[in-house]
Parts: structure tokens; sequence; C-alpha cells
């Protein structure tokens, strides 16, 4: 555990240098949350970091951006910890940092699905590796010859910013409702091999664990998510790109932030063309919220 921050002095980066931008998360069983956050906190900030990190019983879960060298030494610190020395990241760059100041929260859950009874980390839903998958999406099917169908777990508005090809969307608002229209949908998924996603792999693994429990018997969470498999091998089999919460709103398959913008009244996600629209006004309204 980690009693003190790191200590280290932020310096400011040059100006040609990019930021390094990390998702990550672990499910773990987390204790004395309210005397680690002032450690997460000191530490981000004393490293110029900037992003949100969630801290919760059953884990933490971050997003943070930086120079290369001060997220370097961020994970050396969280490392340093035994029940972290095996936390996996994923990575983009941009040229302004993809947040604008640092939070450290304490939360009930990493993602709220309200279903207790899954605890990721007392045993995970098989996964499937972004090559592997890319492989069976080749072929159409799956290494035993079973169809492999994809389920996105996101909620509606980021699935509309871009998703696999031929996905099933139940157009959820919340995760909160992915339990009940699984379960509702098993018979049509009966006999086919069912690869849950999400944009960096936390909802497709609680989602692959509940469908497991209700009775699915061949069911994968795609192993990092949407972003690992841009990293691993790009944008095939998907169109679009995949919706972030940052300023950056989305990233493309090359992992480079989109020409969306974010709707600075409703939320929705703009378009290049959407923002032609006249009442699209910046800070203001979309053709979404103006309607």
């Amino acid at each position: 555990m980690h009693a003190t921050p790191l200590t280290f002095i932020a310096t400011m980066p040059a100006s040609t240098e990019r930021f390094v931008n990390i998702a990550a998360y672990k499910f773990i069983t987390f204790e004395d949350l309210e005397a680690i956050r002032p450690c997460y906190q000191e530490t981000c900030l004393a490293l110029g970091l900037k992003g949100t990190i969630l801290l919760t019983p059953e884990g933490i879960n971050l997003f943070l951006s930086g120079t290369r060298a001060h997220i370097d030494s961020f994970l050396l610190w969280v490392r340093s910890d035994a029940r972290f020395a095996d936390l996996e990241v994923k990575e983009s760059y941009s040229d302004e940092q993809s947040h604008k100041r640092m939070l450290v929260k304490i939360k009930k859950e990493i993602i709220t699905m309200r279903m207790p009874l899954i605890q990721p980390e007392l045993g995970r839903a098989p996964a499937v590796k972004a090559a592997t998958l890319k492989r069976w999406l080749d072929q159409g099917h799956d290494d035993d010859g079973k169809p492999v169908v994809m389920v996105d777990t996101r909620n509606a508005f980021e699935v509309d910013v871009g998703t696999f090809d031929n996905t099933i969307d139940y157009r959820i608002e919340k995760f909160t409702e992915f339990p009940e229209v699984i379960a509702a949908n098993r018979a049509a998924l009966a006999d086919k091999t069912v690869v849950t996603f999400c944009t960096g792999g936390i909802r497709c693994e609680k989602a692959a664990i509940h469908m497991q429990n209700i009775g699915y018997d061949s069911v994968y969470q795609l192993e990092g998510g949407i972003l690992k498999y841009f990293e691993e091998v790009g944008g095939a089999h998907y169109t679009g790109d995949c919706f972030v919460f940052d300023y950056r709103t989305a990233l493309t398959p090359q992992l480079q932030p989109s020409v969306t913008v974010q709707c600075f009244a409703c939320r929705a996600v703009v378009t290049p063309r959407q923002q032609l629209d006249p009442r699209y006004v910046y800070e203001v309204s979309c053709p979404q919220c103006a309607q």
C-alpha cells in the first residue's frame, strides 16, 4: 500500500513534446480509501498530471495525461505497490493534455452496474486478444467453427460514434440496463460465440461475467477493449471512431483525436457535417438538443 506520495518536482515540457495519455484499471479489493486518496492526488499534482482516478472498494480506474517522463514516474510509483505490479495501460498521444484538471474520486464501483455478486477479482470470464478476434472476424467464425457475434456494452451515444461491423447494439442509456436486456436476448444468441466489448475493458469484463452467471456458455470479453484493439491491429472490422471521455471526444483507429466535438449543452457527439448545421452554436447548442 502506498503510504506516502512520490516526491517529485514537475517541470514544464518542451514546446515540441507530445503528451502521453494512459488508461488503466484493475479489479482488486481496495481498503482505506480515504487514507490512500491524498497520496494519489499529491503524486499526480507533483508530476503535473491531469485526468481522473477512481478509487473504489472493488478496484482502481484511471485516465491520466502528462509528459512521457512524468507518466513513467507515476507508473513506477503505482507499480511499487505489489497489488499493481502487473497493471497494464493503454496509451495514446496528443499535442495537448487530454484533461483540464486532476481529480481523485472515491466511488462505490469502478463502473456502476449494481450487481454486487459480480466480483472480477475472484475470477474473470475468458478473454480474447485483439489479434485472435481479428482472425475470427476475418474467417467469419471462431476456431471451433461457431459464428461470432459482437455485443457492444457501451451507451447508445458512444456506439453512434463508431463500433464493430455487424455488432449488436441494444441502445442502452446506462450500463445498469445491460443485465436485463442481455438476459432477455439469451435465446437469440444461443449456439454462437459472443464477444463483449467496450472502450477499455471494464464494462465488458463485468458484462461477460454476468452473462456466464445467467447461462451463456460461450462468451468472451475483448482484452483491453476497443483502445487495445486499435493499438494492436488497427481498425479492421470497425467503422467510425471510439468515443473517449476527455476533451478529444473520440479517437480514430490510429489513436489520433478525431474531428468530432461534444456539445457543451447536451453532451451529444457532433460530427463534422453536423457542425455545419446552423443549429450548432459553440458551447450553446447542437442539432440534437436544438430540436
